[in-house]
């Protein structure tokens, strides 16, 4: 086994960050390296976990479980989970609240210091905790590598970020004759309710963010991707987490979810997920029962339904790369993915032509075969919802790219639609899956209305070379992540803090320097002297 490399002696004064280099697939030496890894993972598939509770770590079995399997062949299961029930959710939060009064007073350079650890764990590897992403939710070599560098990234910057927030002085104005001092004080126990699509960073990122700062969590990952939070919780406990800070749940929504989002006892709720889900996770935590005494934070990031704008000067070539990457990057299966290319009519037919071209280049099959850019969708029931929004594209706009897929697994082709009206369904609703409109602009401010025209201001881009429309962009183009002349998918921990405004969320800006204070509250002490 690896070794762990000890955190830096002065844990207040780390080095700058630096965002984890992506390995390079082009190197024949990285491909096998991540072959030999998915061999070993075979080896473990099936393994069953536990619900682990508590601050002696214990193993909870339910009755009924659950499979989770791989969506590139779905008769291989990957784990066998609990399905978790409303008593093991509510012996969850007791178990945390019990920890919580121990971890809230651990001195923030252990706290710093075990993502650290957890860091250096996941660089030493990153090969074959990946090769668990491949399996369980059918991320490619390249999509897989990127998950795991964002988990490193957060653990590095939001240890940098505590180590500001805990062991540096806020600076106030000093009235004379007082000493003034802000604190950022912990909330309590929360529920992380992460999604299935980044498996590693989404779910590593929340419940990191929210142990550094002193809580405690009950973790109820997505049931289409358990197995890579069960070995997550592994590693941060192999890096020195004590038993209970994070508490580990699985089961469904509608039971050990929704129980957990009601607990009164949940002082917070950290959710990445669907519009729906969100909105009614908000509606039940505004809800304050007898007993207890505080508003229940909510940290929401949902859905998008993001555009990029080509306007008549763009760089064609580079456009369509953009915009081919941004749609069909891991099967569209993002919230920042491009479902809309708004297009200058002055070279909408040669962007069409171009970009046919290169998205008929695309390869689609087992994620674990590098010669694939495309795995499957997650699960039949989003293959099926996928094929569904197909047929209305069809009715609604001209097929131009797309097709059935043979093979085993939930495949779906990457698939273009020409001519689509703003309006249609295929253009306001969120799909999540590799389905892209393209639609016809007259000009620059109309393609910034139709961009805008949506319930939700996730991402965007723009390409243009002219200064003067990507000022008015920035000004107007509505969204909590927008691009000049690249594509709308990739943000980085620490250079591009990610959150959306509308219905995409509450702006929490994951991997930025706000994101800390979400998880705190801050009190102000004043001493006369």
């Amino acid at each position: 086994m690896a070794t762990t490399a000890a955190p830096p002696a002065d844990v207040a004064r780390l080095p700058e960050f630096r965002n984890e280099p992506a390995a390079d697939f082009s190197r024949a030496e990285n491909r096998q390296r991540y072959s030999a890894a998915l061999a070993v993972a075979r080896t473990e598939l099936g393994v069953e976990y536990p619900n682990l509770i508590g601050w002696e770590r214990r193993e909870r079995r339910a009755e009924a479980k659950f499979d989770s399997i791989n969506p590139s062949r779905p008769s291989e299961v990957v784990g066998r989970h609990q399905e978790g029930t409303i008593e093991m959710a509510g012996e969850a939060v007791a178990a945390a609240a019990k920890v919580f009064e121990c971890w809230a007073r651990t001195a923030p350079e252990k706290r710093i210091g075990i993502l650290l650890r957890a860091a250096e764990l996941l660089r030493q590897r990153k090969a074959e905790y990946s090769a668990w992403l491949t399996l369980e939710t059918g991320k490619t070599f390249p999509e897989a590598d990127a998950d795991v560098s964002e988990t490193i990234d957060f653990a590095e910057y939001y240890a940098r970020e505590a180590a500001r927030l805990f062991l540096h002085p806020v600076p106030l104005t000093q009235i004379p004759g007082e000493r003034d001092e802000l604190r950022y004080l912990p909330l309590g126990v929360g529920a992380v309710i992460p999604p299935w699509n980044f498996p590693s960073a989404i779910m590593g990122g929340m419940t990191m963010a929210a142990i550094v700062c002193g809580n405690t969590v009950v973790l109820k990952p997505s049931s289409d991707s358990p197995t890579i939070a069960a070995r997550f919780l592994a590693i941060l406990e192999e890096a020195g987490l004590p038993a209970g800070v994070v508490n580990f749940v699985t089961g469904g929504g509608a039971t050990v979810g929704n129980a957990l989002v009601e607990d009164p006892r949940v002082r917070f709720i950290a959710f990445t997920g669907s519009k729906a889900v969100g909105l009614e996770i908000n509606e039940k935590a505004a809800k304050t029962p007898p007993g207890q005494r505080w508003i229940k934070r909510v940290i929401l990031e949902m859905g998008g339904k993001d555009a990029i704008l080509v306007d008549q000067d763009a760089d064609l070539d580079a456009a369509v790369e953009g915009v081919t990457v941004s749609a069909f990057g891991y099967q569209g299966q993002k919230c920042s993915a491009c479902s809309r290319a708004i297009v200058h009519e002055a070279i909408y037919d040669r962007f069409l032509a171009a970009l046919v071209e290169r998205v008929r280049q695309i390869t689609v099959g087992d994620a674990a075969d590098p010669a694939n850019y495309m795995g499957p969708v997650i699960s039949e029931r989003a293959r099926k919802k996928i094929l569904d929004y197909i047929e209305i594209g069809k009715r609604e706009g001209r097929l131009i790219a797309g097709g059935p897929v043979p093979g085993e697994g939930y495949l779906v082709a990457p698939t273009v639609f020409a001519d689509v009206a703003p309006d249609a369904r295929i253009a306001q609703e969120e799909i999540f899956g590799p389905v892209l409109a393209v639609i016809r602009c007259r000009d620059f401010d109309h393609g910034l209305a139709i961009a805008n025209n949506t319930e939700y201001g996730l991402t965007g881009a723009v390409y243009t070379r002219d200064e003067a429309k990507l000022a008015k962009a920035a000004e107007s183009f509505h969204v909590g992540n927008l691009y000049f002349n690249r594509k709308c998918t990739g943000a980085l921990v620490g250079a591009h803090p990610f959150g959306g405004f509308n219905m995409s969320g509450t702006d929490s800006k994951a991997g930025g320097p706000d994101y800390l204070l979400l998880f705190t509250q801050a009190k102000s002490i004043a001493r006369k002297l």
